[in-house]
């Protein structure tokens, strides 16, 4: 390969990046629906054709969005649940770290678990870092149950409920931390809870 193709990549690369980005930055800021090919083209100093070469439409953009989120989301359950590796604390710390992600980035978790994209959850086509934030919930449970990716998926699932219910106000955002003890406290004390080293 020749450096001047190496050079091209490398740019396309950093366009692709810019474009995501860009389109994190205005969705955070002003929601997704101010999310435009037209004002990413703006913003990111490109004709909307050079952003077209990038993303077929705000659909793919998303998507990009989705699962740079995940790869995120993966590598922050992974700090938490190394950081408290004992069974019911590591259970507990990535559950945290799991709220604390949706409260503090929620235009970024919009994309990855509430609007609507092509993204395949539990599915042979799931992308590899959705795939490892599952896992950090599993890794969580002891590895010779076979249910730990059920409960995986219902401490997920809870989660998810209490992260989009406090995101729209239906729930007091002051009743987290005992919530959070609640569900760690029913998913420990519940045979093929966390693991016991």
């Amino acid at each position: 390969m020749s450096a001047i193709t190496k050079r091209r990549e490398r740019e396309r690369a950093q366009r692709h990046q810019l474009i995501i980005t860009a389109a994190r930055e205005l969705a955070e800021a002003e929601g997704w629906e101010a999310v435009t090919t037209r004002r990413l083209a703006e913003r990111v100093e490109y004709s909307q054709p050079v952003l077209y070469s990038h993303f077929n439409g705000k659909e793919a953009i998303l998507r990009a969005v989705a699962i740079e989120g995940f790869d995120e989301l993966a590598a922050r359950l992974r700090r938490a649940r190394l950081a408290t590796p004992e069974p019911p604390q590591a259970l507990h710390a990535v559950c945290r770290a799991y709220l604390e992600f949706a409260t503090e980035q929620p235009a970024l978790y919009q994309a990855m678990f509430v609007l609507p994209t092509d993204v395949k959850f539990a599915h042979a086509e799931t992308p590899p870092p959705l795939r490892a934030a599952f896992d950090e919930f599993v890794s969580c449970f002891r590895p010779d149950d076979l249910r730990r990716e059920l409960f995986a998926e219902v401490t997920w699932s809870a989660l998810h409920g209490i992260a989009a219910l406090s995101e729209s106000g239906r729930i007091p955002p002051n009743g987290q931390t005992e919530r959070l003890d609640f569900l760690v406290t029913q998913i420990a004390g519940t045979p093929g809870g966390p693991a016991t080293l």
